[in-house]
């Protein structure tokens, strides 16, 4: 049955891609209507095939093509169902806070073994900063390389509002990494905070006699098993909360909202891909990581967090699914929660080169050694944002005040910062992910038998699913 609406597919999506193509350089003239209709059967074929699969990442993806649809065909529709990428962004968002404090305080309680929480504490700090810096460099290349600010005349009115920016002193960064009241972190989403917190908790516990830590930590431990359960069937709405986000966009856009912009865009992407390619495919492999095999277990995460242009959102995803790919939950509950608030590769490169675009749209000379202070100081203020979609604009109107370039720039940017932020993220993620992954293998606890079964593990629950 599935291998006949397999082909049923391939043949429906043929003709609609054809026709489409046909009829946009006018070598077969058809009617709106007629191409609405042949894409429309294509998707409901496809829409068919998910429901058969059961399966969370085919209804993913399939629901980001119909998403496209719908914002392409109706847009106006598209941008109205912004309330169902929300509703899926504050359920999400409910999981967080018991979810971090949960496994961080079973990884750090559960196990008594407080070397090892600090010897995990500064490899993931090292290899944060390693990481990162090669972010910046690559950023910082690109930029200078492609120039996509050069010649760029500012327009005579920008109709977008700038977000509000408060001045932050690094005294008032650090202080801000600590919560005054935990329940006020939670309300407000302040992951740092909360890591904070859970680890200071998690310590205590740990210092405790054991008769009386152990009742707590199963209790705690329960918790954290009824989060992922809760993770799951939040994830049942993903396929509609991730296609509505991509409704929401192309309505929103346009779908050729590519050509506005497209060089610094572009200059993005590139940028992203390649260090990707150079860094990290070379730290997967160092640290004899199947790169298929990884790229396969974090598709859900990403895809996840690439519609939703929220790190937050894949977070609970990415931490359900490294625990499969073989690494110990206690390493996953502590590297993957600090990792969203140091280890923001995609953010950090996309904020090189913001800044250097804004400088050369504006004709600000910058020496090397400016940028790479201005990026540093971006760096440092950027910590703690990754759950907020496009709050690097605030990050980055907050260093361009510093250094006192005008803000038009940054208009320009906002008209295609949520393609560039769904780049972004996605690359913040598959970082986070990795980071894991390399952690545990540098503390010699990364389980290769399960890592290698992997695909098989994340297909077995797939035939299950509703």
């Amino acid at each position: 049955m599935k291998s006949k609406i397999t082909i049923i597919n391939i043949v429906l999506v043929t003709i609609a891609a054809i026709a489409s193509v046909l009829s946009a350089y006018g070598l077969l003239p058809l009617s709106d209507s007629v191409l609405i209709g042949l894409r429309w059967l294509a998707l409901a074929s496809l829409i068919v095939y998910a429901i058969l699969k059961k399966n969370l990442t085919t209804s993913i993806l399939i629901s980001m093509l119909v998403g496209t649809e719908i914002g392409y065909d109706f847009p106006k529709m598209g941008t109205e169902l912004h309330f169902l990428r929300q509703i899926f962004l504050q359920m999400i968002k409910t999981v967080i806070a018991p979810l971090l404090f949960a496994t961080l305080v079973t990884g750090i309680a559960g196990h008594s073994d407080l070397k090892q929480v600090g010897r995990m504490g500064w490899k993931s700090l090292l290899y944060f900063e390693v990481v990162t810096t090669f972010a910046l460099v690559i950023g910082l290349v690109f930029a200078n390389w492609f120039k996509p600010g050069v010649g760029i005349v500012p327009p005579e009115s920008l109709n977008a509002t700038l977000p509000k920016v408060n001045q932050q002193t690094w005294q008032e960064i650090v202080l801000h990494s600590f919560p005054e009241n935990v329940a006020k972190s939670i309300y407000h989403g302040e992951v740092l905070q909360i890591v904070v917190f859970s680890v200071l908790f998690g310590i205590s516990l740990a210092l405790l006699p054991s008769a009386k830590k152990e009742k707590f930590v199963h209790g705690v431990e329960l918790l954290a098993e009824v989060m992922f359960k809760f993770t799951k069937i939040i994830m049942y709405f993903a396929p509609i909360g991730v296609g509505a986000a991509i409704a929401e966009t192309v309505g929103h856009m346009g779908i050729d909202v590519l050509k506005n912009l497209a060089l610094l865009l572009a200059t993005l992407y590139c940028a992203l891909i390649v260090f990707i390619l150079i860094v990290f495919v070379p730290v997967a492999m160092i640290a004899r990581i199947p790169v298929i095999k990884f790229a396969k277990a974090i598709f859900e995460p990403v895809s996840i967090a690439f519609a939703t242009t929220s790190s937050e959102s894949a977070l609970p995803k990415a931490m359900e699914k490294m625990e499969k790919f073989g690494v110990p939950r206690q390493i996953v509950s502590f590297v993957m929660p600090t990792g969203y608030s140091f280890n923001l590769d995609g953010s950090t490169l996309y904020l090189a080169l913001a800044t250097v675009f804004v400088a050369q749209a504006t004709g600000t000379e910058m020496s090397i050694g400016q940028q790479f202070t201005m990026v540093l100081l971006l760096m440092l203020t950027s910590k703690g944002v990754a759950g907020i979609p496009r709050a690097t604009l605030v990050i980055l109107l907050g260093a361009i005040a510093n250094f006192g370039m005008p803000e038009w720039p940054v208009l320009l940017i906002m008209g295609i910062d949520e393609l560039m932020d769904m780049a972004r993220t996605s690359v913040n993620v598959t970082g986070n992910c990795l980071a894991t992954a390399v952690i545990a293998r540098w503390e010699g606890e990364l389980d290769d038998e399960k890592m290698h079964n992997s695909d098989k593990v994340v297909e077995e629950p797939a035939a299950t699913e509703v």
